[in-house]
């Protein structure tokens, strides 16, 4: 047990000192930034510091204030201090990577008050005085000895930062000609005009007319130079809009406000759809808090109980999208509650009996390994803890579901628990298809949009 002990008024001389060492760490700016709301570029944006006086990242100045701070709350005089005044003089930054010495040393003591007044300093590894200044305080006159509270672990995430690498590896491509169906409200009008001014797509807007452009107006975004084609309602949108994919005329679907069951009967359609001889099946990408990669999990939204052949296609596609991000052999968990073969649960044999057609190359592109249970595909110690002996236990990219309902509850839980950002797509059609949530909000839009526009130029660069 550690303790945070005081020296009463009584107790301390002058000359008496304390002192502490921190090395400055990127997410010591962040979490400074986050918590004081101080987000001055030349703390936090790498470009930009480069330009500034001092040609780099520097600490706030009051990082080290609050170094000082923290020893006269827990060293000298420690608990019940009373801060009375700081001044502080700041003499050189504080860059990332710089080690600073803190000490205060007790320079008068003041009978009238229990007052204490402190020279303070912080010194970086050079040698060099980076801070100097003056502190006073009430000095505490009872003595305190505590259990040192353990602070709580705190990790930062920057939202959407699996996305913005998505987003920024398109910066070379061609948009792709998307058939943007039904856009008649704000949120997926202006998903549509944001992925084309990102260079994403070049959106062809199908519906009604009228309401889309009352949608415009209503997110008050002009529709200039965006082509639009009238019709009466959202299974007519739906329609024409494979039907301009059978004629060559665009590259991709984007959905807007209508059922993911609308868009698909079109797509499904024996005599007028786009099927290939692939399964559809539908991709979550997503940026998980706290994982170190995208996550990918399929099929949580159009094949509800696939069997083992549908498996075989969800699988395959979800490999190629992983090929078309810059994955080269992603690995693919396969999911069941247990990572053991289990007669009684049927997707224990679907999991073992697809690893080894993977082996035989029905499968092809990934590293596939199941059953494994969803603590052990994504956490190494848990993986560890039960003798699994894998290269994608613990690190998988795509996690294979055994039916809909176990991917839909996955993907939303770790979407409204864990905080995770979610961008989707359907593939196994002739095109890709833009399938988001009317909740999802405008970055995932543009990521899913980015996944469109890299799969289908990958598609190209590796077509006979």
């Amino acid at each position: 047990m550690q303790y945070i002990e005081n020296k009463t008024f009584d107790e301390i001389k002058v000359g008496d000192a304390a002192e502490l060492t921190r090395k400055l760490k990127s997410e010591d700016i962040e979490l400074f930034a986050v918590m004081s709301g101080d987000a001055n570029p030349a703390h936090i944006d790498t470009e930009y510091a480069k330009s500034d006086m001092f040609h780099k990242v520097i600490a706030h100045g009051m990082w080290g204030g609050a170094l000082i701070s923290a020893i006269l709350g827990t060293e000298l005089p420690g608990p019940g201090t009373i801060y009375l005044n700081q001044s502080l003089k700041f003499l050189k930054p504080v860059g990332l990577g710089d080690t600073v010495l803190v000490r205060v040393t007790v320079s008068e003591k003041i009978e009238k008050g229990n007052r204490l007044k402190l020279d303070c300093s912080c010194v970086n590894q050079d040698g060099e005085i980076v801070i100097e200044g003056e502190a006073e305080v009430i000095a505490p006159t009872e003595k305190v000895k505590r259990p040192r509270v353990l602070l709580p672990e705190i990790h930062l995430h920057e939202t959407g930062s699996q996305y913005q690498k998505l987003i920024d590896a398109t910066r070379d491509l061609d948009p792709i000609r998307t058939a943007v169906v039904h856009p008649c409200d704000t949120i997926s009008l202006i998903g549509a005009l944001e992925a084309a001014s990102q260079k994403l797509i070049v959106p062809i807007l199908i519906g009604p007319k009228i309401k889309i452009l009352a949608a415009a107006e209503e997110a008050k975004r002009s529709l200039e130079g965006v082509e639009i084609i009238d019709v009466p309602h959202s299974h007519a949108a739906a329609q024409k809009a494979v039907e301009l994919v059978r004629q060559g005329a665009v590259d991709a679907l984007m959905k807007g406000k209508l059922h993911t069951d609308e868009i698909m009967e079109a797509v499904v359609d024996r005599e007028c759809g786009i099927k290939t001889e692939r399964r559809i099946s539908h991709v979550f990408a997503l940026d998980v808090p706290h994982y170190p990669k995208p996550l990918f999990i399929t099929d949580a939204a159009i094949n509800i109980y696939p069997d083992l052949n549908d498996k075989k296609d969800i699988i395959q596609n979800a490999i190629e999208l992983a090929h078309a991000l810059g994955i080269p052999t992603p690995k693919v968990a396969i999911l069941s509650a247990v990572e053991t073969v289990y007669p009684k649960i049927a997707s224990t044999i679907d999991a073992a009996a697809l690893c080894k057609m993977a082996d035989r190359g029905q499968i092809t592109g990934g590293l596939l390994e199941g059953p494994l249970a969803f603590d052990n595909a994504i956490s190494k110690s848990a993986a560890e803890a039960k003798g699994i002996e894998s290269e994608v236990a613990g690190d998988a990219d795509i996690l294979v579901v055994p039916d809909l309902e176990a991917g839909n509850m996955i993907a939303k839980q770790l979407i409204y628990l864990a905080g995770a950002e979610s961008a989707s797509i359907v593939l196994g059609a002739r095109v890709p298809i833009v399938l988001t949530s009317r909740a999802d909000g405008t970055l995932s839009r543009l990521a899913s949009c980015a996944l469109a526009q890299l799969y289908i130029h990958h598609s190209r660069r590796i077509a006979p």
